[in-house]
């Protein structure tokens, strides 16, 4: 099983981007706008499309709102895995600044590559996004 690991810092407090990271269903398209064009509910889980068209269903599996972690699987969509697990995790790192970790186990391994570039597409346009929430403007 490939497991992918994503990091970045973003120049904001815990609790303001984990305000954005946690929302499950809203949650892709507040962080990444223009790179997720619409996220929606349906059942238990949630339709996310991207702007190269992509479309998956992922599935909650749990959020801990003392941890700020967010863990979902890809379950089908245009992308359908064996298996895959992934979480997003806030970690302060001070008053105004956080560490977002974003790790993803999937399988078959072939899909860790194409993965793990659109997270780190994704990954960059969250910090530009995230970063400086609350600031006085």
């Amino acid at each position: 099983m490939a497991s992918i690991r994503e990091e970045a810092v973003i120049e904001s407090s815990a609790d303001d981007v984990w305000e954005v990271i946690g929302d499950f269903v809203a949650g892709p398209r507040r962080m990444a706008p223009g790179f997720v064009l619409d996220s929606r509910a349906e059942d238990d889980c949630r339709i996310v499309t991207f702007a190269d068209g992509t479309v998956v269903r992922e599935r909650r599996i749990g959020v801990d709102h003392d941890t700020r972690r967010i863990v979902y699987s890809v379950v089908g969509g245009d992308v359908r895995p064996e298996h895959d697990n992934a979480s997003m995790q806030v970690l302060a790192d001070g008053e105004q600044r956080c560490r977002l970790v974003w790790i993803r186990d999937v399988l078959p391994d072939q899909l860790a590559a194409p993965m793990s570039k659109t997270m780190s597409a994704g990954l960059a346009v969250i910090k530009r996004t995230l970063g400086h929430l609350g600031s006085p403007e």
